[in-house]
């Protein structure tokens, strides 16, 4: 999916970090070029070993995504002879289940870096899932609430008592660990998961009718 922001094609998922707000766009454009090398330079220069461990952990979750979202071998194929695209819908049962499979995935991709794991806070819980209700009413992805509200906000009005250290957003049709496969292939995104200053993830979602979830996961110290 694609948003025109000020007549630039960008992906429909950014971060925020105390630096603002960063779109990822096309080769960014020149875009808050800036403040994405601030993060490079805040302690994520990871080194080949731990990077290959990363790309190994991110195949693994494409695999899993891959597993949980296909269809059944009996399932009709399209003339092409491939199967028909398929809807993600969260069930009831697994709602509990996806904010710990989500951390488990980013404490791994955390451990192959080198970074301390975090742990679900449920004020950050409470903070991201407001926030994908949010989007949705205001059908965008963006990181500013539909009253002006901004992550920080957001964190200080759930009573969080430590520091914001960053938030990821996605408007998809995709899994859970699709998304954050997504998140780990951009910078700026990936910043926000393995942030070594992080110590409390917050995770959720809105589902629309149609089947298209938006994303929010927020890390604060």
């Amino acid at each position: 999916m694609r948003a025109n922001l000020a007549g630039l094609y960008c992906q429909k998922d950014a971060v925020a970090n105390q630096t603002g707000v960063i779109w990822r766009c096309n080769a960014y454009l020149g875009l808050k070029r800036n403040s994405l090398h601030v993060m490079r330079d805040r302690g994520f220069k990871i080194g080949y070993e731990k990077m290959r461990l990363i790309a190994v952990l991110m195949a693994g979750l494409l695999v899993l995504a891959a597993c949980a979202s296909s269809p059944s071998s009996t399932s009709r194929l399209d003339a092409d002879g491939k199967p028909p695209p398929s809807v993600y819908k969260i069930r009831r049962g697994d709602q509990s289940k996806i904010p710990f499979r989500v951390l488990d995935s980013v404490n791994s991709l955390r451990q192959a870096s080198g970074a301390a794991p975090v742990q679900l806070d449920s004020k950050l819980n409470s903070a991201a899932a407001t926030h994908s209700r949010d989007m949705s009413k205001q059908n965008r992805p963006w990181h500013f609430g539909s009253d002006g509200s901004s992550p920080i906000d957001r964190v200080q009005r759930v009573g969080y008592p430590g520091r914001f250290t960053g938030e990821n957003i996605s408007e998809s049709f995709e899994t859970e660990l699709e998304t954050l496969g997504a998140w780990m292939e951009d910078p700026g995104t990936r910043s926000v998961i393995l942030n070594r200053d992080a110590a409390n993830m917050g995770f959720s979602w809105h589902q629309e009718s149609n089947g298209k979830i938006w994303w929010t996961l927020v890390m604060g110290s």
